[in-house]
């Protein structure tokens, strides 16, 4: 009983891997109940600035959003909705790209591949310069915050600045899909 104590003791006494951080901040959903109960943990943000909607109307021939999605994805499909709300409020392109153009933009920021969807924000003259603004779906008005702040980070608002002032982002992502298993021959 002893031995299993400090067993127990020693595993969490260890260091958190980046695997463990990664695990923790993504959260994978099979349903929209499980994606809703992940959603009604996420703060939601309240306070915009007071240029906030004349901005995002003003910026939307300069900038377009991307996302990465995939077939049956529920929160893709979420993401998706939100961001044609925000297309038909505020006049922004939203496209899709494929999963390999998501991986690469992932990797050129350091984040780790959680999965679909990945929303960035870039210029449209300049396919280069990506702000990712949202890691799984999110509440609208925190895509619409993040998206506004792309936007002047991209325009000149001193970086730090702008990523400490964007939402968290959730990461509630799609489940992979499972792979089709083999029947073993004997």
């Amino acid at each position: 009983m002893v031995a299993a104590s400090l067993l127990g003791i020693a595993a969490e006494a260890r260091p958190v891997t980046r695997e463990d951080a990664v695990r923790a901040a993504i959260h994978p959903v099979a349903s929209v109940n499980d994606m809703q109960a992940w959603l009604a943990r996420v703060p939601v943000t309240r306070d915009f600035p007071p240029d906030f909607a004349a901005s995002l109307r003003g910026q939307a021939p300069a900038f377009v959003i991307e996302m990465s999605t995939e077939p049956e994805c529920i929160p893709c499909a979420d993401l998706w909705s939100k961001l044609s709300r925000l297309r038909g409020h505020y006049g922004w392109q939203v496209r899709t790209i494929g999963r390999e153009e998501a991986m690469l933009r992932s990797g050129r920021l350091a984040l780790p591949w959680v999965g679909h969807p990945i929303a960035w924000v870039r210029p449209i003259s300049d396919p280069n310069r990506t702000v990712p603004i949202a890691i799984g779906t999110d509440h609208a008005p925190n895509i619409a915050r993040n998206a506004y702040l792309a936007a002047k980070m991209l325009t000149g608002v001193r970086a730090a600045v702008g990523v400490r002032a964007l939402s968290k982002f959730t990461g509630i992502v799609g489940m992979a899909p499972r792979p089709a298993t083999i029947p073993r021959r004997n």
